[in-house]
């Protein structure tokens, strides 16, 4: 597993999550009323969830299991092997 890959992956993530935390309105009534704002959190939402299935994949890279057939099974994967746990 390359450490790098993975530090470059977190700050993406980090950066989309920041994004949300900016843009996410406190009133919802804001959020239906605002295709732009939708499209933002839409899009940032689904980059965070494609950066840990990333990391996920990259983590399962290096271990020796049967790789994922789907971006959910890569979680279980991890799970499995002790690496995610119930938080």
């Amino acid at each position: 597993m390359d450490r790098d890959v993975i530090a470059q992956k977190l700050e993406s993530l980090r950066r989309c999550l920041r994004r949300l935390e900016l843009k996410c309105p406190s009133d919802p009534q804001l959020l239906v009323a605002d295709v732009d704002l939708q499209d933002i959190i839409a899009l940032n939402l689904s980059r965070a969830v494609q950066i840990c299935v990333d990391i996920g994949a990259h983590i399962i890279a290096g271990l020796e299991v049967s790789p994922p057939d789907t971006m959910g099974q890569t979680f279980d994967v991890l799970a499995q092997e002790g690496i995610l746990n119930d938080v």
